[in-house]
């Protein structure tokens, strides 16, 4: 072909997608981008002080010293026509006038869950659902936490039955990539039916 490009190179040519990754203080949002980034990902973390105490709940995550103050960004790509865009939001009530930036021109968002402190969830879920965001939720599985049954943590949640939930150890590549796939092809799904599978 001499002018332009081939079909092939125009099949090639990767679908850049914005995904957020949302949830309540010390949830495991950083440590999702990181554990599936394939560039280094960018982190706007700060200690926790004494002067972030009132605002700062610790109850279940004493262990936590650092806290996002802007966002964590990171990138995968799920095929060689598919590159992901990941945006962490920051969890504390006081950074939230972030969410509205970081949420223009998404596709969807991760909701990421601890069954510890199930209650941090809720902002996010109702955040995603007023602005008609399709969004999955994923329930990190920290060691040491009891585990509930899907549908035990949709029903506390109060989900739709159109919501995807599923399990998830933010810390494993393909454990993250599988809640990456999934709230893709929710987004989609709502998107045009057509292309339910259009990650597969």
């Amino acid at each position: 072909m001499v002018f332009g490009r081939s079909d092939r190179e125009r099949r090639r040519t990767p679908v850049a997608l914005k995904i957020l990754v949302a949830g309540g203080f010390g949830v495991g949002k950083t440590t999702l981008v990181g554990a599936v980034s394939e560039i280094r990902p960018l982190r706007t973390e700060e200690d926790l002080t004494e002067a972030g105490r009132p605002f700062d709940d610790t109850g279940g995550v004493e262990a936590k010293t650092t806290t996002t103050v802007a966002m964590d960004f990171g990138r995968i790509t799920l095929r060689e026509d598919l590159v992901l865009y990941l945006f962490g939001t920051p969890g504390q009530d006081r950074f939230w006038f972030l969410w509205d930036e970081l949420a223009q021109g998404s596709l969807g968002a991760v909701v990421l869950a601890d069954t510890r402190r199930l209650a941090d969830s809720f902002a996010a879920v109702d955040y995603f659902e007023r602005r008609d965001i399709p969004f999955t939720v994923a329930v990190n599985c920290f060691e040491g936490a009891e585990r509930f049954a899907v549908p035990s943590v949709r029903a506390a949640l109060d989900l739709d039955e159109g919501v995807p939930l599923l399990l998830c150890d933010a810390r494993d590549r393909e454990s993250v990539k599988t809640v990456l796939v999934t709230v893709v092809e929710h987004a989609l799904a709502r998107v045009d039916p057509a292309h339910r599978h259009a990650t597969t």
